[in-house]
């Protein structure tokens, strides 16, 4: 024990250095992924029978593909096709896109959540399509949401350790190449299991506090 406190404040620059890579991984596909899963199920909602067909259909697709074989298909694949891009780039896309369906079905269970009465009254009313979903449905909606929402973030927080398989150098893969350079296996692997709980167990305890503050306000 007392090796392992000696050691790791020597360990933790480099590990550090992965952080702010598996940040920006993670706020970034988050992002897309919310953009891309809004999309999704507005287009399911939306009772065009070709937009919710679409939507659908892509749904289904990405979440039976596995987050790293989108990640290799963008990175190593779309090259061939003209669209080079960088690692980072490469994974902020994939995950994002990977995340999205998961995404879709947060929100569209908070859109099924709202009553179909104020609906079917915004619409009676002669209140547009767009109007309603931004006035009425996103608000309600969004607040039911927040807490599967939040729980999502945490999970691609963990997920953005895949982007080490296409060469980003964040928190995984600088523990396992500093590990290999340093063969100190046990130190650096519990340095980062401890790094990912610093940095999940506030998103946890915040999406706690905001399913009981919500819980109390219904």
């Amino acid at each position: 024990m007392s090796h392992f406190f000696e050691q790791a404040p020597s360990y933790l620059p480099i590990l550090m250095q992965g952080v702010y890579l598996t940040v920006l991984v993670t706020i970034g596909a988050f992002v897309l992924a919310t953009v891309l899963g809004l999309v999704w199920a507005s287009m399911r909602v939306s009772g065009i029978a070709p937009l919710a067909f679409t939507a659908s259909t892509i749904i289904i697709i990405v979440r039976g593909i596995p987050g790293m074989v989108i990640l290799f298909y963008i990175y190593f694949v779309m090259p061939d096709l003209g669209l080079s891009l960088t690692a980072v780039q490469s994974a902020i896309i994939g995950l994002g896109i990977a995340y999205s369906p998961y995404m879709a079905e947060v929100f569209h269970s908070g859109i099924e959540a709202i009553d179909r009465g104020q609906t079917e009254a915004a619409l009676s009313i002669g209140m547009g399509w767009g109007l309603l979903m931004r006035r009425i449905i996103l608000p309600q909606a969004i607040r039911v949401a927040l807490p599967p929402y939040g729980s999502t973030m945490i999970m691609l927080l963990k997920d953005s350790s895949l982007a080490s398989t296409i060469t980003v150098a964040e928190l995984s893969l600088q523990g396992k190449l500093l590990a290999s350079s340093t063969f100190e296996n046990t130190i650096i692997f519990t340095l980062v299991a401890f790094i990912y709980l610093a940095m999940s167990l506030p998103l946890t305890a915040f999406n706690s506090w905001l399913e009981r503050r919500l819980g109390k306000s219904r």
